[in-house]
């Protein structure tokens, strides 16, 4: 294929077509390009929202939040939605804009190079096709991977298993005994559905969750009627929901009194909802509100209080054909094991092999742990340009604003490659570092090195979590500055 000339905008390769790689589309769109694909691995579009479809799967954002601010949507049934009106959102923003029939499905990729010969990367699909463009955005999100344990014994189950990411429909649970290992934002959603259905389940709890009252409504036809007439009223939800949730996330880092707030009011929801104190002090968490997830749900705790459900908090040693032995020698029999354990977040664009200038290997340049200029890019690996990367996932807000944040930019970038033919934009390695400094010094005042959660790699450092307020983001990469970047010629050095 020929370079990009003056006549011809940057072809654009996006990899995965969740909510990321739809902002990314829709903004290209929204801007006048079209030299667009999208490769996706399954064959349809929605990211989490297309996998995860177990038993009560919803967002534990607002509706009005959670969605794009060019495309709101006067008809969401509620206020938190679920899984399949989400992905049903996706579809229509997809279709407006024109993007589905630029989706590759079935179309895995295995790893990218970029040629310095040509200044274009070279995608090569799981089934051993080279697609060439001028800008790469790997779009894959933080939660794509599940996580399972590696427990002992984990294969010798002999009923059946399975993640709550890949929900196994036809495994019928009514009056079965169920093993739910896990108590992260899928458990707290799914557990208290097996209840209703199961003969007994029995909640493996590592560390107890820090749980708050969940506003839910159903929208009324009146409601979707006042949206529809008078958009501005939806706007003023939105408004509303994004104010509380810049204020919330105050707390995880410079307004410590915060936390004192979110932690009295998630323990008079469980005082109100659990009136047994045994297991009161079994869900009563022994860290600080924000170092993990904070979860929103009115229904979990009474599902625990149930007769046909048990809170079991010794440790797992092992895996039996019966089910699951404990430290203390018990072993709880069970017909089926659910895994609601998350998912390997801290592994970005694994399996995935990217290799940049001088061969270099962004798995190398990440060893000690993913980082990226703005979450975005990384020196050496011109063009290519991530979608929900290193550091910019949140405690307390919509990621889909931060994917709007970031689709803009990238836009911008490309923008600025189309009135520079030939060229690829490298950020300096003294731009990334320092804003890493600086990244890296707030998030070490923050909550969330309090506690080990799925924010931190092994190492201990915090690859996934953005330390300010969405504002302070958009600011950020409201506009980009061609003077963080090195202009990288086709054949040539940078300038």
């Amino acid at each position: 294929m020929a370079r990009t000339t003056a006549h011809r905008p940057p072809s654009v390769v996006i990899i995965g077509a969740g909510f990321g790689g739809l902002a990314v589309a829709t903004e290209l769109v929204r801007a006048g390009f079209r030299d667009f694909t999208i490769l996706e691995r399954a064959d349809e579009i929605g990211g989490v929202w297309r996998e995860n479809t177990y038993p009560g799967a919803g967002c534990d954002i607002p509706s009005p939040l959670y969605s794009f601010s060019h495309r709101p949507n006067p008809d969401w049934p509620m206020r938190f939605s679920l899984q399949a009106d989400i992905k049903a959102y996706l579809e229509d923003v997809a279709r407006e804009y024109g993007v589905t029939g630029r989706i590759r499905f079935g179309t895995g990729v295995a790893g990218a190079e970029f040629d310095e010969a040509t200044g274009r990367w070279r995608v090569r699909t799981e089934a051993g096709e080279v697609i060439e463009a001028d800008v790469l955005v790997p779009a894959v999100g933080q939660l794509s991977r599940p996580a399972v344990p590696d427990l002992p014994g984990r294969e010798s189950f002999r009923g059946r298993a399975f993640h709550s990411a890949a929900w196994d429909h036809d495994a019928d649970l009514t009056g079965k005994r169920v093993a739910v290992i896990g108590t992260g934002a899928s458990a707290i959603q799914f557990v208290p559905k097996l209840q209703q259905i199961a003969g007994h389940v029995t909640v493996f709890q590592r560390s107890a969750p820090w749980i708050v009252p969940k506003n839910d409504i159903a929208y009324q036809p009146w409601h979707r009627a006042m949206f529809r007439r008078l958009p501005v009223t939806q706007k003023i939800e939105r408004f509303r929901i994004w104010l509380i949730c810049e204020f919330l996330s105050l707390g995880l880092v410079d307004l410590p009194v915060v936390r004192r707030y979110l932690e009295r009011l998630a323990s008079r929801h469980l005082e109100s909802q659990v009136p047994d104190p045994e297991l009161r002090a079994k869900l009563t968490p022994d860290y600080e509100p924000g170092c993990k997830r904070a979860l929103f749900s009115n229904e979990y705790y009474p599902a625990l209080t149930r007769p046909n459900v048990s809170v079991e908090t010794e440790k797992i040693v092992e895996i039996v054909p019966e089910g699951v032995r404990t430290a203390d020698g018990v072993v709880h029999e069970a017909d089926v094991l659910v895994y609601g354990t998350g998912f390997r977040a801290t592994d970005f664009l694994v399996p995935m092999t990217v290799r940049g200038r001088g061969g270099a290997e962004l798995a190398d340049t990440w060893r000690d742990g993913a980082w990226a200029y703005l979450g975005i890019t990384v020196p050496q690996f011109p063009n290519l340009f991530l979608v929900y990367g290193p550091n910019t996932n949140l405690g307390g807000n919509s990621i889909v604003y931060m994917l709007e944040s970031q689709a803009r930019y990238i836009v911008q970038a490309v923008r600025a490659l189309a009135s520079r033919p030939g060229v690829a934009l490298d950020v300096k390695p003294e731009v990334a570092a320092r804003f890493d400094t600086v990244l890296q010094r707030k998030l070490g005042r923050s909550v969330w090195t309090r506690c080990a959660s799925w924010y931190r790699n092994e190492a201990g450092r915090i690859v996934n979590n953005w330390p300010g307020t969405v504002t302070q983001y958009r600011l950020k990469t409201r506009a980009l500055d061609l003077n963080d970047y090195r202009a990288i010629a086709a054949g040539g050095d940078g300038a």
